[in-house]
């Protein structure tokens, strides 16, 4: 999970229609999906099921999001992403 201040629609159809519509400079918080499908086959693993073990994490995951958007309305993008991004 990382916040970025700005960016390109990195391969998805709706960030680049908003990329055209405000341009590129907005904070958005990027959750990864890791590398364990085959090449072309990100969108079956995005659109499939989850994984017991997804599933497991998915609460501390939701709870991280929360406290980053938090700490960027209190203290503003730079400072968390210092304090989160590793």
């Amino acid at each position: 999970m990382r916040l970025r201040g700005k960016g390109s629609g990195g391969g998805h159809n709706v960030l680049k229609d908003i990329n055209q519509m405000i341009g590129q400079k907005y904070a958005r918080l990027r959750v990864g999906i890791g590398n364990t499908f085959g090449k072309g086959k990100q969108v079956d693993y995005v659109l499939g099921k989850w994984s017991d073990e997804e599933k497991e994490k998915l609460p501390e995951l939701i709870k991280k999001g929360g406290e980053i958007a938090l700490s960027f309305a209190a203290i503003g993008i730079g400072h968390t992403m210092t304090r989160y991004n590793s």
